[in-house]
């Protein structure tokens, strides 16, 4: 599946919206082999907000080590985007580098797009991404 770099989906309970970032996304499973109830990626739409507590996807949510996925309480009226974070810089074993905190990436033209909570950068080199992870270093059995 090809994903445009900034999208964005959003799924919603009335009580909690959770967003997803398919280009932030490295496919480690936490999410469905954790609460498949929730995240269920055979099906459509692969969010089901009606499968669990709001406090439990919540939880689930928190555990999603790209933050591809996040969440905002609708009655606070605070997106993700708004929240602080400590910065802090991450290897994941065999994947890719999580930064975790308010970033503003440049690319090599120049562009600054803002990035918040964690952000996934390649380590592999065979992202299509770049400089993004996308999950390649499963599919290459990257080693680092």
């Amino acid at each position: 599946m090809s994903e445009t770099p900034d999208m964005t989906k959003t799924y919603t309970n009335g009580e909690i919206t959770v967003v997803w970032k398919p280009s932030v996304c490295i496919h480690s499973k936490v999410c469905w082999t954790q609460l498949i109830e929730v995240f269920n990626p055979k099906e459509r739409p692969w969010i089901k907000m009606d499968g669990a507590s709001t406090d439990r996807i919540a939880e689930q949510v928190d555990r999603c080590p790209s933050k591809a996925l996040s969440y905002y309480r609708n009655e606070d009226g605070i997106k993700s985007e708004d929240v602080q974070a400590e910065s802090i810089v991450e290897p994941v074993p065999n994947g890719p580098l999580l930064v975790y905190g308010n970033l503003r990436v440049k690319d090599a033209s120049g562009n600054e797009t803002q990035k918040n909570k964690v952000t996934a950068f390649c380590r592999c080199g065979a992202s299509s991404n770049k400089p993004y992870c996308d999950g390649s270093h499963i599919r290459i059995g990257f080693v680092g």
